[in-house]
C-alpha cells in the first residue's frame, strides 16, 4: 500500500517549501489543475496562485498535468505562460513520460503536486518521482473524481490504522 503514500503532505501549494525542493535537486514542478491550482468553477487562475507560479518559474520548469480537457487547461496555460498536458489519464504515467522526454528531464528532477491520492500521487509514485499531496481547495469535484474520493477514503483509513498517514497531519 506504500504506492499511495505521498512523500510530502501539505495543506496547499502555498505551504510547500520550494527552496527545500530546489536544494533536493528538483527542477520541474508538475501541478495538477482542478482543486490544486484552482477550484473547478474557476475559469482563470486565482491571483494568489498566479503570483506563486510566476515566482516559481524563476527557479523551476513549471507544468500542469490534468486529466481534464485541453479547453479547460488552455486559459491557465496562456495566463501563466507555461506548458501542460491535458488528458493525462493519471494514474497512468504517460503524461509524466511525455514531460520527461520533451524537456530532457531526469526522474530525480521531477515532482508532481496534486490533491488526489489515486491519480496524482499514484502516478508519481509509479513513475518514481517526488510526490506532494495537498488538500483539495474545494469540495466540488468532477463526477469521476467522486469515485476516486471514495477509493481514497478507504486507502486513508487503512493508512491511519497502520499509523502511516493521517489527513491534516502535514509533513515534509
Amino acid at each position: 500500500m506504500g504506492i499511495f503514500k505521498p512523500k510530502m503532505y501539505k495543506k496547499n501549494i502555498h505551504e510547500i517549501n520550494y527552496d527545500k525542493l530546489k536544494e533536493q535537486g528538483i527542477t520541474c514542478l508538475i501541478f495538477d489543475l482542478d482543486n490544486t491550482l484552482g477550484l473547478i468553477s474557476h475559469k482563470r487562475c486565482p491571483d494568489k496562485t498566479k503570483k506563486l507560479i510566476q515566482k516559481l518559474k524563476k527557479d523551476f520548469l513549471v507544468l500542469i498535468s490534468s486529466n481534464n480537457t485541453k479547453r479547460r487547461l488552455k486559459p491557465y496555460l496562456e495566463e501563466l505562460g507555461i506548458d501542460g498536458i491535458a488528458w493525462s489519464m493519471k494514474p497512468s504515467i504517460k503524461g509524466l513520460v511525455y514531460a520527461k522526454g520533451k524537456y530532457h528531464l531526469k526522474k530525480k528532477e521531477m515532482c508532481i503536486i496534486g490533491d488526489q491520492i489515486v491519480t496524482d500521487i499514484l502516478a508519481g509514485n509509479r513513475f518514481h518521482i517526488k510526490t506532494i499531496l495537498v488538500d483539495p481547495l474545494g469540495e466540488k469535484d468532477l463526477k469521476i473524481t467522486g469515485l476516486n474520493r471514495k477509493i481514497e477514503g478507504f486507502i486513508v483509513k487503512k493508512y491511519e490504522k497502520r499509523g502511516l498517514f493521517e489527513r491534516g497531519n502535514y509533513y515534509e
